[in-house]
């Protein structure tokens, strides 16, 4: 059976609109000699059928169903985990909203919510008409009348899941607040703190590797962060390829500890296509 490679998308494959040098050449390499390819992000905002288009338009072998965010993740956790869930408040972006509609979930938005609270002077619980889950990812609309929607939600009951608890997100014009940030000024207001999906929490891993039917155990996860993807393959007890293409520098790898460490440290795609020949060698 070949390598199961979990890859992170943003400073991996791509830094912002531009791919890196290289790498969809080295996956699609790895994919033609049999290699399970699953790209993992911890964005909630995108359908996976836009990641689809762009990754297949880079070269990198891809079908929909090879691509796993923290909004799908989110949804197939709500399956697996919660089944007695039926309506969720979505605080995010349109990617979350499909993905659990896709899913089979009664969706109502935030935005939605908001309007018929202000509309009908009734609280955001009642508003959204009594969701069982508040899946928060982020949203570029955010206002405060959506905060107060899901807040009331939470405290009336509803369970409070996070797609991610990233603080911020990289944009080509520097870092903007990410879902972690409304997430938690959420358990700030309630006192509630969610179960979150995305990296470093193990569950993201875990619904990608499933989608191919292998273990996430299993995997080589091919990433650029420190706190989320290598903390994330350290969670399902994964080895992972950490890349120098995004947010981690050599020296601060270097200092982690040594029972801390990547299993292997590529500085470009060259340097990741010679560790994933050692790895599956080994």
């Amino acid at each position: 059976m070949g390598l199961l490679l979990l890859v992170d998308l943003d400073g991996v494959v791509y830094r912002g609109a531009d791919p890196v040098p290289g790498v969809a050449a080295v996956l699609a390499d790895r994919a033609a000699r049999g290699d399970d390819v699953v790209y993992v992000t911890n964005n909630s905002m995108h359908y996976r059928a836009d990641y689809h288009t762009r990754l297949a338009a880079m070269g990198c072998p891809v079908s929909p169903e090879t691509v796993v965010s923290s909004a799908r993740a989110t949804a197939l956790y709500l399956r697996d985990h919660d089944p007695e869930i039926r309506r969720v408040l979505v605080l995010g972006g349109s990617g979350l909203e499909r993905e659990l509609r896709d899913a089979g979930y009664d969706v109502v938005t935030s935005g939605v919510a908001a309007t018929r609270m202000s509309q009908e002077s009734i609280d955001g619980f009642a508003a959204a008409g009594n969701p069982d889950a508040v899946v928060v990812g982020l949203d570029p609309n955010l206002t405060y009348a959506r905060l107060v929607v899901a807040s009331d939600s939470i405290r009336a009951g509803a369970h409070f899941i996070a797609t991610n608890r990233d603080p911020v997100y990289p944009t080509e014009r520097g870092l903007r607040p990410g879902a972690g940030s409304i997430v938690i000024a959420l358990e700030s207001a309630t006192g509630v703190v969610p179960v979150s999906i995305g990296k470093p929490a193990p569950y993201l891993l875990e619904a990608a590797a499933h989608v191919v039917g292998r273990e996430p155990a299993e995997a080589i996860m091919v990433g650029d962060g420190i706190a989320t993807d290598l903390a994330a393959a350290r969670a399902v007890g994964a080895r992972c390829v950490l890349m120098l293409t995004g947010v981690a520098t050599r020296a601060e790898v270097e200092a982690l500890p040594a029972d801390q460490q990547p299993t292997a440290v590529a500085a470009d795609a060259s340097e990741l296509a010679a560790a994933l020949e050692r790895l599956a060698a080994g």
